[in-house]
C-alpha cells in the first residue's frame, strides 16, 4: 500500500465517522432532553416524521460498520509492526468500556460499552475467512432488521466493518470507482423504494420514537409498523449514505469543502462525548428538559456542530490527536504519547 491509497483510505473513514456523528446527534438529543411530542399537523410533527425516516438507525450502524473496519485496521498494523495485537486491543477495548461506563451515566443506552462487547466477541472473527465473515454478517443483520431487533444489529455491523477490511476495501478505492458507483446507484434506488413505502406507512399524529407493544391503539399499531420498516430499511439507506460519501470525498473541490467533517471525524471519541456534554450543559443553563420541541432541538445540534466543526479544526491545527483519543492511545500502548506538533 503506497501512501497516497493510506492517505485517502483514512480520509474516507474520518468523512464517514464525521458524516455519522452529524446523524447520531439528532436522535441522541431526543432522549436527553426529554423533547414535547409535537402537535398534529405541525412543522414539528414534520420533522419528527422526517428524523424517523432519514435519520433513525441510519448513522447508528454507520458507526458500527467503521468500528469494525478500524479494528481490522488496529489489529492488523500492530501485528504487521510485530507486536501482540490482541493484547494491545484488549487494553484498548477495556479503555472504551470505561469511557462507556462513565458516558452511561449521563446517557443511558450510548453506544461505547456495546462496542467494546461486541468487539471482543468480533476479536475471534479476525481470523477467519472474509467470505465467512461476510456471509455470517450479511445473515446476522438480514435476520435482526426483520425481527426489528435494533439492539442486536451492532455485532453485524461491526463484524461487515472486519470483513470491508479483509476484503481491503478502504485501501483500494481508487481502483473501485466504477463498482463504487453502481453500488450506490443501486443503494439509491432500493432505498427510494424502502423510503417510499416507509413514507406511506406514516402514523396521521406524532408518536413515541419507540415500539410499544401490548396494544390496541391503531395510532400506535400504524407507529409500530412504520418504525420496523424503518429498522427493515435501514441497512440499505446507510449504505447508500456511505457509497455517497465516499464518492463526493473523491472529487478534490468537495473534499476541501467538507474537510471540517474530516476533522469532526478524526476526533470522533472525543466529539461523541462532547456532544452529550454540550447538551446537558445546555440544559443546566437554559432549563430546556421536557420544555424543548423537536425543530428547537434541530437549532441546538446545528449550533453544537458548528463549534465542534470549528474546535476539531483548530484542535488538530496544533494537536496529533483529540484528548480522548490521546487519553486512549496511551491506555493502549501504556506509554506516555507526545500530543503537540511539531514543525
Amino acid at each position: 500500500m503506497n501512501s497516497i491509497e493510506q492517505t485517502r483510505r483514512i480520509d474516507a473513514l474520518d468523512y464517514l465517522r464525521g458524516f455519522a456523528l452529524i446523524g447520531i446527534i439528532l436522535v441522541n438529543i431526543l432522549a436527553l432532553l426529554s423533547v414535547q411530542m409535537p402537535e398534529p399537523h405541525t412543522a414539528n410533527a414534520a420533522y419528527q416524521k422526517w428524523l424517523y425516516v432519514f435519520v433513525e438507525t441510519r448513522f447508528f450502524s454507520i458507526f458500527s460498520f467503521l468500528f469494525g473496519v478500524g479494528f481490522y485496521i488496529f489489529l492488523s498494523r500492530a501485528i504487521s509492526k510485530g507486536k501482540n495485537g490482541y493484547v494491545l486491543f484488549i487494553r484498548r477495548i477495556i479503555a472504551l468500556f470505561i469511557f462507556g461506563c462513565i458516558h452511561h451515566i449521563f446517557q443511558p443506552g450510548e453506544a461505547l460499552a456495546v462496542y467494546a462487547i461486541c468487539g471482543l466477541l468480533v476479536m475471534p472473527f479476525y481470523k477467519v475467512k472474509k467470505e465467512i465473515n461476510l456471509i455470517v454478517g450479511l445473515v446476522l443483520l438480514i435476520t435482526f432488521a426483520i425481527l426489528s431487533m435494533k439492539e442486536l444489529m451492532s455485532f453485524p455491523y461491526i463484524l461487515l466493518g472486519l470483513a470491508a477490511g479483509q476484503y481491503r476495501i478502504f485501501e483500494k478505492l481508487s481502483e473501485q470507482k466504477r463498482l463504487i458507483n453502481k453500488f450506490t446507484f443501486v443503494m439509491f434506488l432500493l432505498s427510494i423504494v424502502g423510503l417510499t413505502y416507509q413514507y406511506m406507512q406514516s402514523p396521521l399524529r406524532p408518536f413515541y420514537g419507540m415500539i410499544l407493544e401490548g396494544t390496541d391503539d391503531l395510532n400506535v399499531i400504524q407507529t409500530n409498523k412504520f418504525l420496523k420498516i424503518g429498522i427493515m430499511i435501514g441497512p440499505i439507506v446507510s449504505a447508500f449514505y456511505v457509497g455517497l460519501v465516499i464518492i463526493l470525498v473523491r472529487v478534490g473541490m468537495i473534499a476541501k469543502l467538507l474537510s471540517p467533517i474530516k476533522n469532526l471525524g478524526r476526533m470522533a471519541l472525543s466529539n461523541y462525548i462532547m456532544q452529550t456534554t454540550f447538551i446537558l450543559l445546555a440544559n443546566v443553563v437554559l432549563h430546556l428538559n421536557n420544555k424543548i420541541t423537536y425543530l428547537e432541538t434541530l437549532y441546538l445540534c446545528l449550533i453544537i456542530l458548528v463549534l465542534q466543526l470549528i474546535y476539531s479544526t483548530i484542535w488538530l491545527r496544533f494537536f496529533k490527536f483529540g484528548p480522548l483519543e490521546w487519553i486512549w492511545r496511551m491506555v493502549t500502548y501504556l506509554k506516555r504519547m507526545p500530543l503537540r506538533k511539531v514543525n
